[in-house]
């Protein structure tokens, strides 16, 4: 079976490190450590990972954050994924750092990249792996807070947390969202 993983970030240098690109770390993660490397395509950079007998294609959109749901949208379309098998990874302000939350739907808690998925595919019922950057800000500070990069101590535990979200996603493919939720929620 093919599944479609969207890792959100936005792209670019000036972004590449700030708590909002969680979902790409996860995902340059998970093409790191199974030696994949991610292709310039339509609509965001593309790797197809073999993970036993199932096929997930990572996907990092081109589109900036607020516009991600085009780049869901094709790629679903393209591959021809079913809602079921979309998952999609996003950074968490209401979760403490490097806390996994699974969650087979739900709605978009602010957050503008899933704004924009719910918008394009026409429904808030796919899985999504919340990762958790914390809420360390000032009133007023949100978007300075997300567009930070992450602080030293948590980046001592960063790969521990980002090696952690790629056996969530792995095991979302391999025993589905239930099974999935109650091995790696809040851990």
């Amino acid at each position: 079976m093919n599944f479609l993983i969207a890792g959100l970030g936005n792209i670019g240098d000036e972004y590449a490190k700030t708590r909002h690109n969680i979902g790409f770390r996860v995902l340059d993660a998970l093409a790191k450590a199974s030696n994949i490397v991610f292709e310039d395509k339509r609509y965001g950079f593309v790797a197809d990972l073999r993970v036993k007998n199932q096929v997930l294609t990572l996907l990092k959109p081109s589109t900036y954050m607020n516009l991600s749901g085009n780049a869901v949208r094709y790629w679903m379309q393209k591959k021809n994924i079913p809602t079921e098998r979309l998952l999609v990874v996003v950074d968490d302000l209401s979760l403490p750092f490097g806390t996994i939350r699974i969650k087979p739907s739900g709605s978009e808690a602010g957050h503008n990249g899933l704004k924009s998925i719910t918008q394009q595919i026409c429904t808030q019922q796919y899985a999504r792996l919340r990762f958790g950057i914390g809420n360390d800000f000032a009133r007023g500070g949100q978007v300075d807070y997300v567009l930070s990069e992450f602080g030293p101590d948590e980046l001592l535990k960063m790969d521990e947390r980002l090696e952690k979200a790629c056996e969530a996603v792995k095991s979302f493919a391999l025993q589905g969202i239930n099974l999935t939720m109650n091995q790696y929620n809040g851990k």
